[in-house]
């Protein structure tokens, strides 16, 4: 039944229901000065929208709750003002955890011009903090994050107000230690909440940090409100499918319209609920579908590929229209796996999933090596094989969880066009022809910001490879090395446009040529060919 809002909210008991509260109401128990866990993901997807907008009407409207701590383990909203857009004013907030932020850019802009504390932490690293919150435990040992401008000895690409994790040393190895927070809030999404509370995600296509989030702020003491589209009764929901149990559930918020993704009303196949055909993407004719033809000949059956946002994530479509997206185990960093990973703003979101897996136990996957293959987009190259994806060009991005994917994979393939800003390429008699070069270079000197440390990937033995239309590079001792050029082009009319000049590796390769045209690459007889796993060294 839908309640008033207690003047001042007392936890119940394990015994009792949550109260069921408008939003309104809901978000007025948020004190100042809290902080407030935020789960969900880009695009809208799983994102306590309701919640999120009532939050910033009151503080709008009364200049309260001012001076919070939000975190927010993924990147959440749209670009047009949805997610965490809400925190967007001066005061909202004191000090704001995240790991993607452009989904979100006037509160990104506001992170870079210093209006509050930020920590600009990978993925994983948040969401596995929830769970160490949970336990009460102070933090996180791990080594993501070393030799990139987390790493405390990296001085450059830093924030004004970036908060830092502390580099300690254990058992004759180097860690860095990141603290837990202490969550006196927690904002979560799911499909439906009965009367005691329970939670079912049975139209969520992710299920995230949801429990890990609600854990946190239960045993702080902290309140636990639930965003859900519909209520059941009494035992009407079976306890295998519940992702929440009611004694961590405080307040209940009905939003009947609640969707999917921001894109998406609701998609059994999104879910899980139901097999349904894939859309054959188009990724075009051009450098896009060049890069992820490339990208797509190092798949190997029989084992796990990580897809990253943007150009890699074309990969997928690639596997489709070749028959062969069943012959690899695709997996998001948002938990799903087994389908074939969504696009654009539904990114994070999977077709015909196998299976659905809470945040931190995913990462803990992530950390341990469980990629085998990984295929993600760069925006920044340099000399020594540096990558840069989380702060270039005056934008702060975020590292979302780029980090614990290619620190740990055995194979990484980068993924990106080979300038920015204009360029534009065409394929003649098989031959690719550079038409116009970019305005952006993308192979520069150095790095603005170091996401991903070749040093780091050299000491673990990784194979990797930087694709991009024209030309591929591998990570050789002492930095970068060409290793193939596009039919029709040199190594000088790569090199003569890069911002450094690599290794020429000996022979040098020609991308093959199938890259180029309309007909199949024949990746079927290549997997059958290739057989399974990697001849890579596991990373140590």
């Amino acid at each position: 039944m839908l309640t008033d809002a207690p003047s001042k909210f007392v936890p119940r008991g394990a015994a009792a229901g949550p109260v069921e509260l408008r939003a309104a109401d809901a978000v007025g128990l948020v004190p100042t000065g809290a902080t407030l866990v935020v789960t969900g993901s880009g695009g809208g997807v799983n994102e306590p929208g309701l919640l999120l907008a009532a939050l910033e009407h009151r503080f709008r409207s009364t200049g309260e709750p001012a001076q919070l701590v939000l975190y927010h383990p993924n990147g959440l909203g749209n670009g047009e003002g949805g997610g965490t857009e809400a925190f967007a004013h001066p005061g909202f907030l004191r000090a704001a955890y995240g790991s993607h932020w452009s989904w979100a850019p006037r509160l990104s802009q506001l992170a870079l011009e210093g209006a509050f504390e930020v920590g600009v932490w990978p993925q994983g690293v948040l969401s596995q903090l929830l769970r160490e919150a949970s336990a009460s435990r102070p933090g996180l040992l791990t080594k993501t994050g070393l030799g990139t401008y987390l790493d405390p000895r990296v001085a450059t690409g830093r924030l004004e107000r970036q908060k830092m994790p502390r580099l300690v040393e254990l058992g004759g190895d180097e860690w860095l230690f990141y603290p837990a927070p202490r969550v006196d809030v927690a904002f979560i999404r799911a499909t439906e909440a009965d009367q005691e509370g329970n939670l079912t995600m049975d139209e969520e296509g992710l299920v995230l940090d949801v429990l890990s989030a609600a854990q946190a702020a239960h045993v702080n003491g902290g309140l636990v409100i639930a965003q859900v589209k519909r209520r059941a009764g009494a035992g009407e929901l079976d306890p295998r499918r519940v992702r929440v149990p009611g004694y961590l559930v405080d307040v209940v918020v009905v939003d009947p319209e609640q969707r999917q993704s921001a894109a998406t009303s609701y998609n059994p196949g999104y879910a899980g609920a139901q097999v349904v055909e894939v859309p054959q993407r188009d990724i075009g004719q051009g450098e896009r579908m060049f890069i992820a033809r490339r990208a797509a000949l190092e798949l190997r059956p029989r084992t796990v590929v990580n897809l990253g946002f943007g150009i890699a994530d074309g990969v997928a479509s690639v596997a489709q229209s070749e028959g062969v997206a069943k012959e690899v185990t695709f997996s998001v960093e948002q938990g799903s796996a087994g389908g074939v990973p969504a696009w654009g703003s539904d990114f994070g979101l999977m077709w015909n999933p196998t299976s659905f897996i809470d945040a931190p136990a995913l990462f803990d996957f992530y950390d341990g090596g469980g990629i085998d293959l990984a295929i993600v987009s760069f925006a920044q190259v340099d000399a020594a094989g540096n990558v840069n994806v989380s702060q270039f060009n005056g934008r702060l991005i975020g590292p979302g969880g780029f980090m614990n994917i290619t620190q740990s994979a055995r194979t990484v393939v980068f993924c990106g066009t080979f300038s920015a800003k204009g360029q534009r390429v065409a394929v003649h008699d098989g031959r690719l022809v550079i038409e116009r070069e970019g305005a952006i270079a993308k192979f520069v000197p150095e790095v603005d910001q170091v996401t991903w440390s070749a040093a780091e990937a050299a000491r673990r033995h990784q194979r990797v490879l930087y694709v991009t239309e024209r030309a591929v590079f591998e990570l050789a001792e002492g930095g970068l090395a060409l290793a193939e050029v596009a039919p029709g082009l040199q190594a000088a009319d790569v090199l003569s446009v890069m911002g450094f000049t690599p290794r020429v590796a000996r022979p040098l390769r020609a991308v093959p040529s199938a890259v180029y045209s309309n007909r199949p690459l024949g990746l079927a007889a290549l997997l059958q060919r290739a057989g399974a796993g990697t001849t890579l060294k596991h990373p140590s």
